[in-house]
């Protein structure tokens, strides 16, 4: 039930698109299979810009989320053509990303506004992590410095936003901000409230509930500026990255083998599933709504770049509301939502969101190297759980998503 409800509020969002046809694209495996997206047409480069919040920062609706991006040529032209927002973390790369995204903006950083994050929980911890990430940034500011990960209100701790409060002081952050996968449901309502942090970076696609719009909205009203993330609600339009599995929750005989794709014609997806087309009509989607002042889509090469450029300079019509309908139709049993109705309900206390998300990274972006090492943190008694040694599974999801199936899926690809 919780399902249909979900879609019915997706579609009453002007998404609605004749269901007929798409049989193939609902099978949970036929994902795996889909062929290489061809190029969309060139397309003038077209810059639109909103404010951010109260910072005053004007910055393009369109943003570049380093995170994935190991080609500092690609960071170098996107600031060339004009895109004016970059974020980094401490953590991306093993450290390794903010140095080379450091080097590629060396030439236009009074031109651009540069944030990174920090995963610590105190505020030694976060003042250290700073200080890092200035030398490595190779600045000695950053526009806006994150608490990175935080989803309740008792993950942003006074120890932490006092840490906040003394780079402000010393000049070496000019605003500070929060990121988060669920705060929509207090998070985000409890800093519009009480005014703690300058901007919020958080998880804002399309697949998701009409709370998260809502507590967008609440917090832009309240002077806050709103960053969307994985706005391209898990990026599925790619190959699986690594070895593919076998057992449950396994791609079916014939899926792509590490280094290629398997002999013989590749199948080709439904006519109108396009899925180029449908990652640009999930950005549009984001950007259309104007409590989202930017975003950061990852962007792994100058085809990305050019796509994402797209959004800025092409309007959202019924053409993209059939493409992300459909879409929404493959992503259903794939796709966390992070909206913490599983939290705590695995009888073997696992992370569910968390190894979806890590599992996304190598099914949707290509990721597979970041979401193994991701992986890789879970403590040992929960990397060596597997599900296929549980009875019925405890966990269900109100979106449709398979959680047994894609928690063997990460178990088989990273343990």
């Amino acid at each position: 039930m919780e399902t249909n409800r979900s879609r019915r509020e997706f579609l009453a969002l002007g998404l609605a698109v004749p269901a007929t046809g798409l049989a193939s694209a609902t099978d949970p495996a036929r994902w795996s299979l889909q062929s290489v997206p061809q190029p969309l047409p060139a397309s003038p480069v077209k810059l639109a810009y909103r404010t951010l919040g109260k910072t005053g920062l004007k910055v393009t609706t369109v943003g570049f989320g380093c995170m994935t991006t190991s080609d500092a040529s690609v960071v170098e032209r996107a600031a060339d053509i004009g895109i004016s927002y970059f974020d980094t973390a401490r953590v991306y790369q093993q450290g390794n990303n903010e140095r080379m995204v450091g080097a590629a903006l060396k030439r236009k950083r009074k031109d651009i506004t540069l944030s990174t994050k920090s995963i610590a929980r105190d505020k030694p911890g976060a003042l250290a992590d700073l200080e890092t990430s200035l030398r490595e940034l190779g600045t000695d500011y950053v526009d806006i410095w994150y608490l990175h990960l935080k989803n309740t209100p008792a993950d942003v701790t006074d120890d932490l936003l006092e840490a906040q409060r003394i780079a402000k002081q010393q000049g070496k952050i000019r605003f500070s901000g929060v990121s988060t996968h669920q705060g929509y449901q207090e998070l985000i309502p409890m800093l519009a409230k009480k005014g703690l942090v300058d901007v919020v970076l958080t998880m804002y696609n399309f697949s998701m509930e009409k709370a998260v719009q809502e507590a967008i909205a609440e917090a832009s009203k309240a002077g806050i500026g709103i960053v969307g993330m994985k706005v391209m609600a898990g990026g599925f339009r790619r190959r699986p990255a690594g070895p593919p599995p076998s057992g449950p929750g396994a791609p079916p005989s014939g899926a792509v083998p590490p280094g290629g794709r398997p002999p013989g014609p590749r199948p080709e997806p439904p006519a109108q599933l396009k899925q180029q087309g449908a990652m640009l009509a999930a950005l549009k989607w984001v950007i259309k709504d104007p409590n989202v002042h930017t975003t950061i889509p990852g962007m792994q090469d100058m085809e990305q770049l050019d796509e994402n450029l797209r959004a800025m300079a092409e309007p959202y019509g019924p053409d993209e509301e059939k493409l992300l309908a459909q879409q929404l139709e493959l992503i259903t049993p794939l796709y966390c939502r992070t909206c913490g109705k599983c939290d705590a309900t695995c009888a073997k206390g696992l992370p569910v969101a968390d190894v979806l998300r890590y599992l996304s990274y190598a099914d949707g972006y290509g990721q597979f190297a970041l979401a193994r090492e991701e992986y890789a943190k879970l403590p040992r008694e929960l990397a060596n759980v597997r599900c296929r040694d549980c009875g019925p599974c405890t966990v269900s999801c109100p979106f449709g998503v398979q959680v047994s199936s894609r928690l063997s899926r990460a178990q088989e690809l990273f343990a």
